[in-house]
Formats: structure tokens, sequence, C-alpha cells
């Protein structure tokens, strides 16, 4: 499908699936391509700011529909969405380019897996850039039963593990659903420290799913960083392929973690990692440390940013990404 502002799509097979690819810059730049992974939930169109203004510094940048959304296969094993699949998918895509290597660019989702790239597959990474996401090494516990215990039932990546439930809640209304994700940081809003542990007696923390079911639009003081066109992108999107394709990835996060065991926590190849100063979920102060991770590691913080940095700050983070390319890959 196209998206309004962006090239038409490219489809290509890779590693089992067919997916939706969208293109700009030159084919040959001197310069590794980018490629941009979005999360959830959230399509490439996420993307459409920096796949138009990357190109015009003579980069290749190149948006994919990851597995589960878009234009973009969405198989029905659970399975089909952990780790291995969705780094497989980029080396595919990387395949049927006939493309080496790459500079692989997250967000949310999209950041967990493109620092998994560095590790899983690293002959395909030039460089690795987070947004949003830090490199999050693997926890000596089972995450699931972590957050169960630390967080409770309805703490939402706890909840999506019920089958059907978050799917079939955030697909009763789409409209409210993209309304309630869509919006910018609560007015006078501070910088969070993410999840916090809660006390004997607390309610879950972030119940997402109960609070889309409640969800009134007209009582929300956050202010909406998308037009009424660009909303609807996303709420048309997913009245068509519905959430249960991203809401599987999360549903792979205890075969992730024991898949991993015996993994070394290690990226070799140059990182960016841009912070959001206002994000209530993925918080700056978690990639403190990740330089024993990743040595090779530049950070930058925007400020007054929410969770959908590319979209409501795109020209800091277009300049970031630039800058940094122009002087990590000089000529």
């Amino acid at each position: 499908m196209s998206y309004p502002g962006m090239p038409a799509p490219r489809f290509i097979e890779t590693n089992g699936i067919r997916m939706a690819l969208y293109e700009a810059g030159p084919p040959s730049p001197q310069a590794p391509p980018l490629v941009l992974c979005h999360g959830f939930p959230e399509i490439a169109f996420s993307w459409r700011h920096q796949l138009r203004d990357l190109a015009k510094h003579g980069l290749r940048v190149i948006a994919p529909d990851m597995r589960g959304y878009g234009a973009t296969d969405a198989p029905a094993k659970v399975e089909d969405y952990d780790m291995e699949h969705l780094t497989g998918d980029l080396v595919g895509l990387l395949d049927a380019l006939d493309i080496e290597k790459a500079v692989f660019v997250g967000h949310d989702w999209g950041g967990l897996v493109t620092w998994r790239m560095g590790i899983m597959h690293p002959a395909r990474v030039a460089g690795l850039i987070g947004l949003n996401t830090p490199f999050i090494p693997r926890p000596p516990v089972e995450p699931i039963a972590l957050w169960r215990e630390r967080l409770g039932e309805e703490m939402y990546i706890v909840h999506f593990q019920k089958p059907g439930e978050a799917d079939a809640i955030f697909a009763r209304s789409v409209e409210n659903t993209m309304d309630f994700m869509m919006r910018g940081p609560m007015p006078g809003a501070t910088p969070s420290a993410g999840f916090a542990t809660r006390r004997d007696g607390d309610a879950s923390v972030f119940p997402l799913v109960r609070i889309v079911d409640a969800y009134d639009p007209a009582r929300d003081p956050r202010p909406r960083f998308l037009t009424d066109a660009e909303q609807a992108v996303f709420v048309e999107t997913f009245k068509r392929t519905g959430f249960t394709g991203g809401i599987n990835w999360y549903r792979n996060f205890t075969r992730n973690w024991e898949r991993s065991a015996g993994e070394i926590d290690h990226i070799a190849v140059p990182a960016l990692m841009i912070m959001a100063e206002l994000d209530a979920v993925l918080s700056p102060s978690m990639a403190d440390g990740m330089e024993r991770y990743v040595p090779n590691l530049e950070k930058h913080l925007i400020l007054g940013s929410g969770h959908w940095t590319q979209q409501e700050k795109p020209a800091e983070v277009t300049a970031l990404i630039a800058d940094w390319m122009s002087r990590t890959f000089p000529g």
C-alpha cells in the first residue's frame, strides 16, 4: 500500500515473507545505506520525515513495514515473531537489495531488533543507531516473570501474553487506540525514571490495555503531533491489519530470552544513542552504562520530546543522524 508523501512501495521476498519497503536517496552512496526500523504500533510511515530529509544529505534510506505490520506479511504463528525471525528479515532485506552492510536505525521495538543485529549478525552491520531504545543486556531471570512480580498482571507487556485480549480491545476502536498512542508528553511533564517497582497493594504499573479500553480523547490534555491526514494513515492501516502481528513480538520475550543464553552482550561497531527527555517508557536514564556493552558509542539528548521522537522532533533526529553519518563514514 502507498503512504501519502512517501515513495511507492517496493516488495521483496525475505526470510519466508513478502516485505514492503520504501526507499529514497541515491542507489550507490559512499556511506552505507540506512535501514529504519519502526516499533509498536507503527509502520514505515513513522519515518516519512527522515526518509525524505536524509536522502537530501545524499544518503540511501530504506524503511520497511516490519513483519506483521502494514503491507508486509503477518504470519499466523506466534513463534514466527521471535528475534531470529525479526533479525533474519533484515538480513534477507540486505540480500534482496544486494547490500553487504547497512546502518540499522531502530525506534521502540525496532530498537531492540536493531541492537540484536549487532550481536546476531555483526558481519552485516556497519553501524547502529538507537532512537529512544537503549541497548539492554540479557537479564539474569526470565523477563515476563520478573515484570509480573514487580509491575503487576496488567502491566502492558505482561497483559499482552494473554492470547487475543489486547488485540481485540485495541481493534474495538482503532481511532481511540491510535489517538491515545500518538500524543506528545503531558503538559508540564518532567523527565521520567521509566517503570518503577510497585509497592505492595499498588495497582499494576502502566496498565495500557485497560487505559485504552476506558480512553476518552476529549479528556486527554496531551498535545497531538500528527495532522488529521497523518493520523488517518495509522488508523486506516491498523483497521486493515489489526494489532496481533505487532503484539506477537511481545509474546516472544520468554522465547528470545531462552534462545539468547550464552550470547555475549558486546557490540563492536560504531553506535549512536538518541534519547528523548520526556519519554515516560524509555527514559534517558535507561541508557546509563551502555558504554560497557557498546564501547564505540556516542549519545545525544533531544529536549522536549516524548516517545515518538522521529515524528515529534523530526528535524532534530534527522540532523543528529546526518551529522553522525558524515563523521563516522566520511567521504
